[in-house]
């Protein structure tokens, strides 16, 4: 009998044990690739019905516009203060209406920066929130005077470019830039490189599929996180 209640007791740690590893495997498979998580910290709120997927926060529908309403008026409340936010409020266009919003936040006892963003994906029909901390580092601006239109080439050698004449595009690009880290250390080797030009001054963007992005210019050189917000504006293929 005695022998009978070890075996059951054997079991049921082995059972446990294999449903804890589960757990964290999926734990970490739906977490994977973000450097901050919400649910872990009592002053960043959650917008009811976000779920996580991997690399961003997922909810069905338009609902950008609720969510950027949301993050301004709950974060100065925690004691948040904004830093920089953009949105495609400010644009009167309707069929960039889908590009939604990107904001900064610091806060004090925060150690880093809070950047979240949002825009709808129309082929899945939901939307799309990433909570990211970026870490407080030396930013020179590159890029004062945003440009009415800017253009990308694919390659260092393309002869084509793709012109962007969007406002909003156009603003969200020049931040990625502007905001990305001044980079003194050597410079590793990217599967892709591409120009964008924005009239009185070329930037080359060396990229790879999930690696940070150099820019280089006459100023200097910049890093960057490989932000998909980036490649969505630029359309630039990882």
């Amino acid at each position: 009998m005695k022998k009978v209640n070890w075996i059951i007791i054997a079991v049921i740690l082995v059972l446990i044990t294999v449903g804890w590893f589960v757990y964290q495997k999926i734990t970490d498979d739906t977490y994977q690739g973000m450097s901050i998580i919400p649910e872990q910290h009592e002053d960043i709120p959650l917008f009811e019905g976000l779920e996580p997927n991997e690399h961003v926060y997922v909810i069905d529908g338009n609902r950008w516009i609720e969510i950027y309403e949301f993050y301004l008026k709950e974060l100065p409340n925690l004691g948040w203060n904004i830093e920089y936010e953009g949105s495609a409020l400010n644009d009167n266009d309707p069929e960039n209406d889908w590009s939604g919003f990107h904001s900064g936040w610091r806060k004090e006892g925060f150690d880093g920066r809070l950047r979240i963003s949002a825009h709808y994906n129309q082929y899945e029909e939901q939307t799309e929130v990433m909570f990211d901390k970026n870490p407080i580092y030396n930013s020179t601006t590159w890029i004062s005077n945003v440009p009415k239109s800017i253009c990308i080439y694919q390659s260092l050698n393309s002869e084509k470019c793709s012109e962007i004449k969007d406002e909003i595009k156009i603003q969200q690009i020049v931040g990625f830039i502007n905001d990305a880290m001044d980079w003194q250390k050597e410079i590793l080797p990217r599967e892709k490189s591409s120009v964008i030009d924005f009239g009185d001054m070329n930037i080359k963007v060396h990229y790879g599929s999930e690696k940070e992005i150099y820019f280089q210019s006459e100023k200097g050189t910049k890093l960057m996180k490989p932000d998909p917000d980036f490649f969505n504006i630029t359309n630039l293929s990882q």
